[in-house]
């Protein structure tokens, strides 16, 4: 396209909850608009994989704070049935190789980290939370690795301010059909261009020029959704340029948490919704999923460093862990029992680099630094835009809400609730 004027009103770049949100948004006002997304899939970080015959969220997977999340509310327009049982974190873990009374003790230890912290924080100190660690308590390992499983990094990289604005209500509801097909529904209705990467936007003419693979489009105002690893390392670029933004970006780098997810051959032995640590005292260590949904399937967490490491091994590292875990937990005769069926490695997507945002101690205001609008054109949504939901898939919804009024705003459109 090489039209001067504008194409559309305004360009969404990124078909992931905040792109589709505002494109949804967009929708209802009844403005002109084009989400382009590189992947040729929607959602983002929401996808969901049929993998074994079963729905499984390759990444995130949980409505948290479930009854004031929005997407409670897409699932019931959608028809979309949520699943509201207790989420297993919140429940006893398998008893065999973690006594409950160990697990009385390391909930104890949890709790009283986190008060630290609140303290600390109520003192105006913005220090890792790793600080907040008790000097030669033995679950310091597991609960570091607890940080990664939450946050994507170890304490010592979090900063206590950003961690503790956190808003959970501690309810939790997922969805059978996947969290990431949920969130495409957003998309039903909405014009998306998929397989159209954005790599330039020019704001320095009377229209805003998003470049594209797929070529160029004119735009009245634009809204990037984009993760922050993207922004911060020039995959998008700025013209002029947008230094505040990109070192915004750059202090709210995305944490790692990845998924393996196994198929357990005559699972009825395994509880539903059951929890299990193979491994309690380092942070590099895995949490499983025990039959999710009562499915013949144990899905398996790793976050942060050790995340990185496996991935950097390649896939077949993941499943080799995992593995060797449950079967010192189960038994030797689990192992013939367990089939690798799918695994995430969002360091190594080219479009993510990582799965969510978190703030580098000193820097929690980055969040507020970028999500500012640059002269009313530019605009930015993401869960890394958000002050209280950072890090969640509503988070993302909201911010891609609040970009799309702010634009219309712009522009002159009304919003329409």
């Amino acid at each position: 396209m090489t039209q001067t004027r504008a194409d559309v009103d305004i360009v969404v770049i990124g078909a992931g909850a905040a792109g589709l949100a505002a494109g949804a948004a967009l929708h209802r006002a009844d403005a002109s608009f084009v989400v382009i997304e590189a992947r040729d899939r929607l959602g983002g970080r929401g996808w969901t994989l049929q993998a074994g015959g079963h729905a499984i969220d390759m990444g995130c997977g949980w409505l948290h704070s479930a009854e004031d999340n929005p997407f409670a509310d897409v699932a019931a327009r959608a028809g979309v049935e949520l699943d509201r049982s207790t989420a297993p974190w919140q429940k006893p873990a398998w008893t065999d190789n973690f006594p409950l009374d160990e697990q009385r003790s390391y909930r104890e230890a949890w709790a009283a980290f986190y008060d630290r912290l609140e303290k600390g924080v109520a003192a105006r100190a913005d220090r890792p939370a790793s600080d907040f660690l008790q000097p030669g308590c033995r679950w310091n390992g597991m609960i570091d690795a607890g940080s990664t499983f939450i946050n994507g990094v170890e304490l010592s990289g979090l900063s206590t301010v950003d961690y503790d604005r956190y808003v959970d209500t501690g309810v939790n509801w997922r969805a059978p059909v996947g969290f990431g097909a949920l969130i495409a529904t957003l998309g039903a209705n909405l014009a998306v261009k998929t397989g159209c990467a954005a790599t330039l936007i020019d704001h320095a003419g009377t229209t805003t020029r998003v470049h594209t693979t797929q070529g160029a489009i004119n735009a009245r105002a634009v809204i990037v959704t984009l993760p922050t690893n993207l922004i911060a390392d020039g995959s998008l670029r700025f013209s002029p340029d947008l230094p505040d933004k990109i070192e915004a970006a750059a202090n709210l780098p995305l944490g790692l948490a990845d998924k393996l997810f196994l198929a357990v051959e005559g699972a009825d032995d395994l509880p539903v919704d059951g929890r299990l640590y193979g491994a309690r005292d380092r942070v590099d260590i895995a949490s499983y999923h025990l039959r999710p949904f009562g499915r013949p399937l144990i899905e398996c967490y790793f976050g942060g460093a050790f995340a990185r490491e496996l991935e950097k091994a390649g896939e077949a590292a993941f499943a080799d862990y995992a593995i060797g875990q449950l079967v010192g937990a189960l038994g030797a005769g689990f192992r013939k029992r367990l089939t690798p069926l799918a695994c995430s490695r969002w360091g190594l997507d080219p479009f993510a680099r990582g799965s969510y945002s978190h703030a580098r101690v000193g820097r929690s205001d980055a969040r507020a630094t970028l999500a500012a609008p640059v002269d009313d054109r530019v605009f930015f949504a993401g869960e890394a835009c958000s002050r209280h939901d950072f890090s969640t898939a509503h988070g993302a919804f909201r911010a891609g809400e609040i970009a799309a009024r702010a634009a219309l705003a712009a522009i002159r459109i009304p919003p329409r609730s």
